[in-house]
């Protein structure tokens, strides 16, 4: 197949060489290479390459302890802490397979991950306990190892929080599978390495799936690796040495495979957040000072509506990375505009990606953007705009689903044969691609452009209309913060176009305003795919990950 992006690649490589090493072996490598440099900062306190991989080593023994082996699934129920970190790539250096989930997951969530992972080992933090209390009812436990925040905090950080926030856990129950954190560390005994092969799985992610339902992704170790050094290359900067700040959760692709994974695969340090909000978010971009961040949209849209940031200069940043979900036009340009009148000489790039792939694939050259482009492909990772339901490539300029094929492409879903085989597919040439379930189209010069996602089509007397088109307009209105479209069910139409809308601080809503909008409306798109229907909100659901929780909205429209 013709690559025509490769000519847009610049001073990056087309192809790269990938370690044939598991993830714990790529990042103890740099940490015997950069040993004095800080691997993570964690509310205030560096933590060196040198005593992150002691720490890894001991978490590492902890496990064997326990009985951990090759094979052996563990799932890590944590927020971004150092421990998640030391648990991640210790149980990777005994060759075990590591799942990774919400903390703030329901109970039920919880119990039937474990049962899809088989995990009979837990980690998580002591104020959750309550919860995994519930689920042991349901999914009995071997081992539950509990730690909390203090267990990362050194000195006057430690005693703060074990006096402001420990003091008010209700008491500890004596459980003959539970296990303390520095226990846990402390009853450590030698180990032997499994020298893990780069082709074997090594994480578990959940996602929806092209479906729609959450199963687990395995990934292997060639998959984070090979991100990694694809990220390098794209950002078009130096990543060893500089810092990121990770407030994307590690649960996620985003987080795990960027911005932790690539991180301290290529000598950078990670600012672990555990909990986003947005005025400490502000306070450690001012503190920290990082070099590059990485956020879903409503991260940006959040900085772009607070004042936490006025007067700060922001000329250190040298990347701002959009993921997860699709970027607006209009949010573009106003988090362009943000950077700019604070000193910053970035534009924010937006990236585009799916779980079963870790996470972007995909990425806008430092060097050159399209307005409404979600960029070029990562080096190796080529793309194909085909026919649903198909195999076969459309014609550029012609919308179709998108599909990928490159080195971090999933091992497959757990236990899903059926839906791997959905997924994964063998082309004509030979090679098996990733059917992402997500409408696209790529233009003459190998630019990708992102439409839709295919189970969110509403279809309205006939014609396909795409939800994420309409929000695209509403969004660049001038009095309309934030919107999100749905298909209500109409006996006439089978589905009409309803759109949620949360207008900026200060504006009214009103029926004349709704009536504005809807002018507004057709004159950017066609009036069978104008929303018929408009309801002001004050907020918009979202997803544990910030993502606007469309499906919510839709089952309260179902309801009513």
């Amino acid at each position: 197949m013709e690559r025509p992006w490769l000519k847009h690649y610049g001073a990056v490589a087309h192809h790269l060489e990938y370690p044939a090493c598991s993830i714990s072996g790529q990042v103890l490598k740099t940490a015997a290479r950069l040993p004095e440099s800080d691997a993570l900062s964690f509310m205030g306190k560096r933590i060196s390459y040198a005593k992150m991989a002691e720490k890894i080593e001991q978490t590492a023994r902890a496990f064997w302890a326990l009985g951990i082996r090759k094979g052996d699934r563990v799932l890590l129920c944590l927020p971004n802490l150092p421990q998640t970190v030391y648990c991640l790539y210790g149980l990777n250096r005994l060759g075990a397979v590591v799942g990774l989930i919400h903390p703030l997951a329901a109970e039920k969530e919880i119990a039937q991950n474990l049962k899809e992972v088989g995990a009979q080992t837990l980690v998580t933090l002591r104020q959750f306990l309550p919860k995994i209390e519930q689920v042991q009812k349901e999914v009995p436990l071997k081992h539950l190892i509990v730690t909390d925040i203090d267990d990362a905090l050194g000195g006057i950080k430690k005693w703060g929080y074990r006096l402001a926030v420990k003091s008010k856990f209700p008491p500890l129950k004596k459980e003959e599978n539970l296990l303390l954190w520095q226990k846990f560390i402390a009853q450590g005994c030698p180990y032997e390495e499994e020298k893990m092969p780069a082709e074997e799985g090594a994480v578990i992610l959940f996602s929806g799936g092209t479906t729609g339902t959450q199963k687990g992704i395995l990934l292997s170790n060639l998959n984070f690796n090979a991100l990694a050094l694809q990220t390098e290359a794209m950002s078009a900067r130096q990543v060893e040495g500089r810092r990121l700040l990770a407030a994307m959760p590690m649960f996620h692709g985003f987080g795990l495979g960027v911005c932790v994974h690539t991180a301290l695969a290529c000598g950078a340090c990670s600012i672990l957040v555990p909990r986003f909000n947005v005025k400490d978010y502000a306070a450690l971009i001012r503190k920290e000072k990082p070099n590059f961040i990485a956020g879903v949209p409503t991260l940006y849209e959040a900085l772009t509506r607070t004042d936490y940031l006025d007067n700060t200069d922001l000329s250190f940043l040298q990347g701002v990375f959009s993921g997860g979900d699709s970027l607006s036009i209009e949010l573009k340009r106003k988090m362009d505009r943000f950077l700019a009148d604070r000193g910053a000489k970035v534009r924010i790039r937006e990236g585009y990606g799916t779980t079963e792939c870790v996470t972007a694939s995909c990425l806008t050259p430092d060097h050159e953007e399209r307005e409404g482009s979600i960029g070029l492909p990562y080096p190796d990772m080529d793309y194909a705009i085909c026919k649903v339901g198909t195999t076969q490539e459309v014609p550029y300029g012609e919308e179709g689903e998108l599909c990928l094929t490159g080195p971090t492409v999933m091992m497959g879903y757990l236990n899903h044969p059926e839906e791997t085989a959905i997924a994964l597919q063998t082309h004509p040439d030979g090679r098996v691609w990733l059917h992402t379930g997500d409408l696209g189209m790529m233009d003459a010069d190998g630019f990708i452009y992102f439409r839709q996602r295919l189970k969110r089509i509403i279809v309205t007397s006939g014609y396909n209309v795409y939800p994420s088109q309409i929000e695209n307009v509403l969004d660049g209105h001038e009095k309309v913060q934030i919107s999100c479209v749905i298909g209500v069910p109409d006996s006439y139409r089978m589905h009409r176009v309803k759109a949620f809308v949360v207008l900026k601080q200060g504006i009214a809503p009103s029926e004349e305003l709704k009536k504005e909008l809807s002018d507004y409306c057709q004159k950017y798109i066609a009036k069978y795919a104008c929303p018929r229907e408009i309801e002001f909100r004050k907020d918009l659901p979202k997803t544990l990950v910030g993502k606007v929780a469309y499906k919510v909205l839709e089952e309260e429209t179902a309801q009513n």
